[in-house]
């Protein structure tokens, strides 16, 4: 299933910081950012819902992220 969240990360620099925390909550998933689009997209490929997890591990470390819908 792909998952797809809007997101307040708008610079490489801090996906570069952020992904050690998305490489342990997605160990078994392929994630990607799209930071042209004006939702700085966050895709998920995962096997197994991790919507709220991912939504409060970002919240968490104070960057907004919500799921858009299909």
């Amino acid at each position: 299933m792909i998952f797809v969240f809007k997101t307040s990360i708008s610079s490489k620099k801090t996906i570069k910081l952020l992904t050690p925390h998305l490489n342990k909550l997605l160990a078994v998933s392929d994630w990607n950012f799209d930071l042209e689009d004006c939702d700085n997209i966050l895709r998920i490929n995962s096997q197994i819902n991790i919507v709220k997890k991912t939504i409060e591990i970002l919240n968490d470390i104070g960057f907004e992220c919500e799921e858009l819908p299909e």
